[in-house]
């Protein structure tokens, strides 16, 4: 049997973290459990989206 959990949140990290540096964190501590994780991040500042090209995007409530 197969069971999984969708998550649907924030996290919310100090300023200084960057994106890769979190997500390595997370997964580390996914597979340390033995656990797999499939999906992806976005990342948010003062409620915009950031762009691959670190530009502000949508609005988090568009």
């Amino acid at each position: 049997m197969r069971k999984e959990i969708e998550i649907d949140g924030c996290i919310e990290i100090p300023p200084e973290m960057t994106m890769d540096e979190f997500s390595n964190i997370f997964l580390m501590f996914i597979e340390s459990k033995g656990w797999s994780f499939g999906g992806g991040f976005s990342e948010i500042i003062d409620d915009h989206y950031i762009n691959p090209d670190g530009s502000k995007g949508e609005h988090v409530l568009e």
